[in-house]
This record gives C-alpha cells, structure tokens and sequence, in this order.
C-alpha cells in the first residue's frame, strides 16, 4: 500500500506600495513620522511579483496550491486580486487599525501569526525588498518566528521530495544552496519576468471571496502589533547641513587642473612644490 504525498503549499507574502513612479508626491505625516500613503495609489510591491510568479512556476512543475498574505488596509483588496488573477489560489488580508505604524518586527509577528492559522505549509515565498522601504528584512524575521531555514536573493528553486534547491545571487556571483523544508525564500529581482494577468484569471479574482483577519482573530495583544509592538520608531527625517563650501574652477582644462593642484597643496593633501616626494 502506497502513502499518497500530500499537495503541496506555497504562501506568498505581498505588500501594497505606494506606486513607484509617484514617489515625488510621497510625504511624511508631520506628527507620527510616518507615510502619508493616501496621497499615493497602492500597488503591488514590485519585488512581490517575482514571488507571485515562482509560487506560480512551482505549482505547475511540482502541484499544490498557493495562498496569499498581507497586511495592509482594507482598500488592500485590490492587490490581492491581482494575486489571484497571476495564479494564486487564495488570499487572506490582514486588516485592523492596530496594524498601523508597524515596523518590520511587527509585520513578521503579525504574518508569522497568519501562517500559522493557514496551517500547514511547505514553502513561502516574498520579495527581497520593498520599494517602499527596502530593509530586506521582514523574510527572515519571519523565518525566525517560524522557526524555519531562510534562503535569500534566490534566482531559481528546485523542490526535490522535502528539499529545496535553490541558486542564489551573491554580491560577486552566486551560490548553490540547500535547505529542509519548510522554509522561506526571497526572490531577486532577476528571478523570473512576472507576466500581465489574464483577462480569464482577473475574471475569476473578482468572485474569490477574501476573508479579512484582525489582530483578535490572530490571536495577537495590542501591544504585539503596530507602533505599540515596534520596537523601531522615526523620530525625525532631516537634511544635514554642509560640512564644506562648493568653489567652482574656471578656465581651460589645463588652468583647472593647475588650480586644483594648487589648492590640493595649501590644503597639505599633496606635497608643496619641490618638496619630498615631490615629481
């Protein structure tokens, strides 16, 4: 008699951002030092996509299912239907005004919180950074909430039984690495190119029902989340004074460089004319 594998699941964790391209209209709420996001649409955080679309390429090489998470506002349901539009199967939203002002801490107590009453789990997958932050820091605090290994900057997975093969990007090449599952990726940015939804997968996005999760129903205390359980606070955005005067050198390019010398020499950087060392 043969034990049947159970199906696999992946959860992708996503954020709203506000839209890249109108990061000029962004501005900080003078009293809580935060964003002030309402002056901006939302969209889905680029680095996301990458994640949506692994989860996606996954689930047709080796079967399962894919759930969505995030943590935003309620108008939050936009982007989770383009989750589901790009192939996800189901999306939660985890919503309430004690959510606000959380920092990455808070964020991954509140998404460890969302794993764990999905149930069981084999994978989950999110972006490395977000456009509007990009601490790259939310994927392994949540893997260590979970308890579970962390792979990061991956640029293509393998599932081989209850293992994951993954080729990930380095800041002078790449590596090849191995974890048990469940785990945690983050995908790079060079991973993969996110398709546009389909018109039959947006179709079948608006009659998914999404279901809407406070912090009382993750069973988390006021003081677990949000500003209240962050333990990183903006306490002020400022630009630095000038430490030195800009001087503009006129002159031909054989003038310029005999002025700057000149100066360079009076300033002792480089040694007085005829000096030791000197050429």
């Amino acid at each position: 008699m043969t034990m049947k594998t159970p199906s696999r699941r992946y959860i992708v964790c996503l954020k709203p951002v506000p839209d890249p391209s109108r990061f000029d209209k962004l501005r900080l709420d003078p009293e809580t030092m935060l964003l002030r996001r309402g002056d901006v649409p939302q969209v889905v955080n680029p680095g996301d996509r990458h994640a949506i679309e692994a989860a996606v390429d996954l689930k047709k090489r080796f079967g399962g299912t894919i759930a969505c998470l995030t943590m935003a506002p309620p108008d939050a349901r936009e982007q989770l239907e383009e989750a589901l539009a790009m192939g996800c199967d189901r999306a939660c939203l985890l919503t309430d005004r004690a959510f606000a002002g959380a920092d990455t801490l808070a964020t991954a107590r509140a998404l460890a919180a969302a794993v764990r009453k999905l149930g069981r789990f084999d994978l989950i997958l999110c972006g490395c950074y977000s456009a509007d932050g990009s601490t790259g820091q939310v994927g392994p605090q949540l893997a260590e909430l979970l308890g579970i290994p962390d792979l990061t900057h991956a640029l293509s997975l393998r599932l081989q039984g209850r293992r994951l093969q993954a080729r990930c990007g380095l800041q002078d090449g790449t590596a090849a690495l191995e974890a048990g599952l469940p785990a945690l990726v983050s995908l790079d940015p060079r991973a993969n190119v996110p398709p546009l939804p389909p018109m039959r997968g947006i179709s079948g996005a608006l009659a998914k029902k999404i279901p809407a999760w406070s912090a009382a129903d993750l069973g988390l205390a006021p003081a677990e989340v949000g500003l209240a359980g962050s333990p990183t606070r903006m306490l002020n955005v400022f630009t630095p004074a000038a430490g030195r005067k800009g001087e503009i050198l006129q002159g031909s390019a054989n003038e310029v460089a005999a002025q700057l010398l000149e100066k360079l020499r009076g300033e002792k950087i480089l040694p007085a004319r005829g000096g030791k060392g000197s050429s």
